[in-house]
């Protein structure tokens, strides 16, 4: 998948994170390709780093998060960290920890974010995945949560976000299997909302970003905080959360911008205010 991110970026982890921004668009790839970039704490350290910078660059409107190498966008944990890290229950719970910081971040990320998967996404990689907006895969790409195999108890809330996406009964099927599946049947399942060629899987993706880049950041923000609560139990619905930020974007400048390009047939400029 080459392109100009390929070889720049501010490193993060020894290298082993990439972080890079251009054009409204910010790319953050998971750079271990001798492991099929396999999740170390430091790396989920890095992630966290590279995910803070692009969050508070006011020129980011949207992320990408992808996968070095060609053969995998993040294939789980890394195993040989386990004997140390992840050996019983105590150990497992301060690794569970120390990687806590990095999901909660990525799961109430203020900007839209998009996975972009070529290869393997197993294990801590689906969780990324299914952390992320929208999920875009290439044909060869393949899925799966080896949990079973491995004697590990997935969690929560990455059970809650693959229930939310395929439905109970889907996600019985891969945690009770630890079955792979591939691109096409994660797009019939719901599990990714796009499937292209390889060598069209970036293009496709930096089209969608780009056209999300250009869109009114707000109103973006809107429906991202608005899905959010939707899926929420009606109990626990923040709705003053989605009045407030319906109320920000009929009052904003970029609402005025856009209603103004419309009458003069003209590209909005939006500026996120």
């Amino acid at each position: 998948m080459p392109d100009m991110f390929s070889t720049t970026g501010m490193p993060y982890a020894d290298g082993r994170i990439l972080q890079h921004a251009a054009g409204g668009v910010g790319v953050i790839t998971f750079n271990n390709p001798d492991k099929r970039n396999a999740m170390s704490l430091e790396m989920w350290e890095g992630f966290g780093m590279a995910l803070t910078a692009l969050r508070d660059d006011d020129d980011v409107r949207v992320v990408i998060l992808r996968g070095a190498g060609g053969k995998a966008f993040v294939s789980g944990a890394d195993i040989s960290q386990f004997e140390k890290a992840r050996h019983n229950a105590a150990a497992s719970e301060e690794y569970a920890r120390r990687s806590a910081a990095q999901r909660a971040l990525l799961a109430d990320y203020p900007k839209p974010t998009i996975a972009c998967i070529d290869g393997y996404c197993l294990g801590g990689g689906m969780q990324v995945a299914m952390l992320a907006d929208i999920r875009l895969a290439s044909h060869g790409s393949q899925f799966g949560i080896p949990a079973a195999k491995l004697g590990i108890a997935y969690g929560y809330d990455g059970l809650r976000h693959l229930v939310s996406l395929v439905g109970p009964s889907w996600a019985r099927l891969l945690m009770y299997t630890g079955m792979r599946i591939d691109a096409a049947e994660a797009l019939r399942i719901g599990l990714v909302e796009r499937v292209f060629p390889v060598d069209e899987l970036w293009g496709e993706t930096m089209m969608i970003a780009e056209t999300v880049s250009q869109n009114a950041p707000l109103a973006i923000k809107a429906a991202k905080i608005t899905i959010t609560q939707v899926l929420e139990d009606e109990s626990r619905r923040d709705m003053e959360a989605v009045k407030a930020i319906g109320n920000a974007c009929m009052d904003s400048e970029d609402f005025r911008e856009g209603r103004q390009a419309f009458m003069e047939k003209r590209k909005p400029q939006f500026r996120g205010r």
